[in-house]
């Protein structure tokens, strides 16, 4: 990496002095589900009779479900993988048979091999666990009516957001107790290394693929041939996560469009009439990889997947894990969304099975797309009273005396719900909210003398050093941001304009939004803000604060209203830790005396530099610590061409 001393560089500095300081339809004007317990029923019958039920779930247009072996011919036969085996062939110079066999080998150490036998043992176990983990698990059963008749019709892709590797899991065991068709589910490979339980997995419908597949040309072929095959024939529905990866900090992370390339392909070239994508939210009153999530952002390896490390984990069934939601979506038609966009009669132009880079409007709608569906994802979020009360708790670090938490809860939530927010709020009252809140995750926060702040120790502990103190400071502030970051969607883009109506230091419209479109670009690599969207997020910004009465908008002027500022200020302080992380990010970058940085050098690099200000005492913002801001930082300053990323 390459530092330029430039303009754009001393102006993203120039952040911190700001610390005083989806585009789809708005949030919140569609009638939301009803939410059920499903797991009401289990705690009155027995869980064995409901693992050895009936279970025929309706399938695509009524075809006999394929046999896994039926399966794997039809993919090693396909033209599109011959041909594919072919050209290897001819590059390698190695026999055509060789080039299958190997075809056969990676298919075999992908593709799932779904037991019914297996899959009623998970019902059995994941229902003793859940009912243990979980007080209720609630989830929208009209949600799931529209996936059924869904999935009769056309092929299905299941898109849930990714918080817990309890997730797919989750989503197995809701099919299977609603009588639906179980997913084929895309997993990393870490999940092979788990012997006993990695083959448990595939048989109850995963299939392992590679991190990344680099420039393996047949590796890929075989991959996306197994995906299509599956959507063509409607064999089951495909199940994978847009993020790809899970969210560390509770924010939704960018989506990856390489697995939705794949299966928006066959509509594309006119091999299905439809294909609906359906997105899932699901949320935690508490997640089970917490603290562990918080060790990751600060550099401590991510733990390898083992059958003894699983084995070792089961303490966590001792915890309380509070409610769980999740929320079916309505799905979203593939045909619908290409309509006067892509013209598909130019496949036409080439064979089916010869592979071709999809045109640039098949690109960009794939793209476009993907941000939609996370958006619609972070919408459906159903939201808990803790991520209101983590907030306000993170923007007074000295605490809060408990009245004025209950008061300050009740405007947050009036707030929240007034910009769309779906929150699940018990009863009517603050108080008896606020304390269960703070007893569910009392390793988070304290109760003393009647005042209530985080549980992060304040001086060091016998034979602690100063920097061991900063660290478990650090770990208790990420993991209660975790939770913050879950309502961070429905205040971003009023909260970028707080700032840019401080920034701006004009009244006038156009200079609010140049200055708001900055801090949106600046951003855009850490929160979900679709490309292009500036102008659109700028007019629901403006609408949703007229609509708190925090602004005053005319023509041509938009300026801070009589009763408005608490709302800004309060909005300017949920992006204060991270205008100071990325003002770190920048100042190291300036100090850094090595032209030439490398990449992997750069996070605890730039981790280090920000512990010495804060044992300095010159930084009191333990979230610049964090890993994932410091890439995301990087990455706004690549995309302002402040740094230049080279290949070496």
């Amino acid at each position: 990496m390459r530092v330029r001393s430039s303009s754009r560089l001393a102006v993203i500095l120039k952040l911190t002095t700001l610390q005083t300081l989806y585009s789809t339809d708005h949030p919140g004007l569609k009638k939301r589900d009803e939410l059920e317990d499903m797991l009401e029923e289990r705690r009155r019958s027995s869980d064995a009779r409901h693992a050895l039920r009936c279970y025929a779930p309706a399938v695509y247009k009524g075809l006999a479900p394929r046999e896994v072996s039926a399966l794997r011919g039809a993919v090693l036969q396909s033209d599109a993988l011959q041909h594919v085996i072919g050209q290897v062939s001819a590059e390698c110079g190695e026999r055509r048979e060789l080039v299958q066999e190997e075809a056969a080998h990676l298919l075999d150490e992908m593709a799932h091999r779904l037991r019914l036998g297996t899959v009623r043992f998970f019902a059995y176990v994941l229902s003793k666990v859940f009912k243990t983990l979980f007080r209720s698990v609630r989830v929208n059963e009209e949600g799931v009516q529209r996936l059924q008749q869904a999935i009769q019709d056309h092929p299905v892709v299941l898109l849930p957001s990714h918080r817990s590797y309890m997730d797919f899991l989750m989503m197995s065991y809701i099919l299977y107790t609603y009588d639906l068709a179980l997913p084929v589910i895309a997993a990393g490979m870490d999940f092979m290394s788990m012997k006993v339980v990695g083959e448990m997995l595939r048989m109850s419908g995963a299939f392992f693929i590679r991190r990344s597949f680099g420039g393996d040309k047949l590796y890929w072929a075989v991959f996306s041939e197994y995906v299509k095959t599956m959507l063509r024939t409607g064999y089951a529905p495909i199940e994978f996560f847009l993020e790809g990866t899970r969210s560390r900090t509770g924010k939704s992370l960018t989506p990856k469009t390489g697995l939705l390339n794949i299966v928006m392909e066959p509509f594309f070239k006119g091999e299905v009439f439809d294909i609906h994508l359906v997105p899932v939210s699901i949320s935690y009153d508490r997640i089970l990889e917490e603290s562990l999530y918080a060790r990751e952002l600060l550099g401590v390896p991510k733990p390898k997947e083992t059958t003894s490390g699983l084995l070792k984990a089961r303490q966590i069934l001792r915890e309380d894990y509070g409610v769980m939601h999740v929320y079916f979506g309505h799905p979203v038609s593939v045909r619908s969304l290409a309509q006067g966009r892509v013209k598909r009669s130019q496949y036409n132009l080439v064979p089916r099975h010869i592979p071709q880079r999809p045109c640039l409007a098949a690109q960009a709608l794939v793209g476009e797309a993907a941000f939609r569906l996370v958006r619609l994802q972070e919408q459906a979020m159903v939201l808990r009273p803790w991520t209101l009360v983590a907030t306000l708790l993170l923007q007074n670090p000295d605490g809060m005396d408990l009245p004025v938490l209950e008061e300050q809860a009740a405007w947050l939530r009036r707030l929240a719900l007034s910009f769309g927010a779906f929150l699940d709020w018990p009863g009517r009252t603050c108080r008896p909210v606020v304390g269960a809140g703070l007893a569910l995750h009392k390793n988070l926060a304290r109760v003393s003398g009647g005042r209530v702040r985080l549980a992060v120790a304040e001086t060091p502990g016998v034979g602690q050093t100063a920097e061991e103190l900063a660290f478990d400071r650090a770990v208790g502030v990420l993991s209660c941001a975790s939770y913050r970051n879950q309502i961070l969607h429905v205040f971003i883009r009023p909260a970028l304009l707080s700032v840019a109506l401080r920034t701006a230091n004009s009244s006038r419209k156009d200079e609010v939004y140049t200055c708001f479109n900055f801090l949106w670009t600046v951003f855009s690599n850490e929160f979900i803000l679709c490309p292009g969207a500036s102008v659109q997020d700028f007019e629901e910004a403006c609408y949703l604060l007229g609509k708190c009465c925090a602004v005053q908008e005319s023509q041509q002027d938009i300026v801070m209203s009589e009763g408005g500022h608490a709302t800004l200020a309060f909005l300017r302080a949920l992006l204060d830790p991270f205008l100071q992380g990325y003002q770190v990010v920048c100042q190291y970058l300036c100090k850094e005396t090595e032209e030439n940085l490398r990449e992997n050098k750069f996070v605890p690099a730039a981790r280090n530099f920000a512990l010495q200000l804060i044992l300095a005492g010159t930084l009191k913002c333990y979230e610049a610590l964090s890993s994932d801001l410091q890439k995301n930082a990087l990455a706004a300053l690549v995309q302002l061409e402040a740094v230049t990323k080279v290949k070496v």
